[in-house]
């Protein structure tokens, strides 16, 4: 005798489902002669277990993920290089960087350099794994302004495919969110602004690298009007 325990309900009715259809054929003749219930009223059962099964603890709900894909005048080994070091994310993703492209190394990108540490952008983040010319993922936080959904960590694959010698596609899937609050608003703006990375990503191949210098104005600008308020008055 077996140890296993029988099976729960759910999985018989799966395993049925599953039956390919000439196994089903023979099942419903031989059953057809058994005493009991007419065939369709089986059918009915079976139907109805189905769907217990769907409705049921054990299925699963579609993760939810960010999934953009652009075509860029590249090879594989530039494209390969724009992700994985300094220069190549300053020329198209954000106007300073930390990057050590190995399992655990760095991929800090610094959205505003002259902020606080902590606050600069992706501080601390760090690459999970590297295929080369292939794939890597990284690690990822919310921008500051969502400090909550900013504690956690969601993930990020980028692929690298190549098109033609000249024409690699770069796919980026970003997944790992939580539901509700912050996580919504977190995903809402990542939905939005990685298609704009990796329009930057194909503007600096077919123009030249990004230039920061008015972006990097703008916060030196926003910084002296800062200090020039007085704080509210309490």
């Amino acid at each position: 005798m077996s140890d296993k325990p029988p099976l729960p309900a759910v999985e018989h009715s799966a395993r049925f489902a599953l039956m390919p259809a000439a196994a089903f054929d023979h099942f419903t003749r031989r059953s057809a002669k058994r005493e009991g219930p007419p065939l369709s009223a089986r059918l009915i059962r079976t139907a109805s277990l189905l769907l217990c099964l769907a409705a049921s603890p054990f299925a699963l709900a579609a993760e939810r993920a960010i999934d953009k894909s652009i075509e860029i005048a590249a090879t594989v080994d530039q494209a390969w290089a724009a992700w994985t070091t300094r220069e190549g994310i300053t020329s198209f993703f954000a106007p300073d960087a930390r990057i050590e492209p190995r399992v655990g190394g760095a991929f800090q990108v610094y959205f505003d350099p002259m902020a606080e540490p902590g606050m600069k952008g992706a501080d601390d983040m760090r690459f999970m794994a590297l295929q080369p010319k292939k794939m890597i993922s990284f690690d990822w936080n919310a921008p500051p302004h969502l400090p909550e959904a900013r504690a956690q960590r969601t993930f990020v694959v980028v692929r690298f495919e190549p098109v033609t010698a000249q024409a690699t596609r770069v796919t980026l899937h970003h997944t790992g969110w939580g539901d509700g609050g912050e996580w919504d608003k977190n995903y809402a703006y990542f939905n939005g602004a990685w298609g704009a990375v990796l329009g930057n990503l194909k503007k600096r191949f077919d123009s030249g690298p990004q230039d920061w210098t008015a972006w990097l104005e703008q916060l030196k600008k926003f910084r002296e009007q800062q200090a020039a308020t007085p704080p509210p008055a309490k």
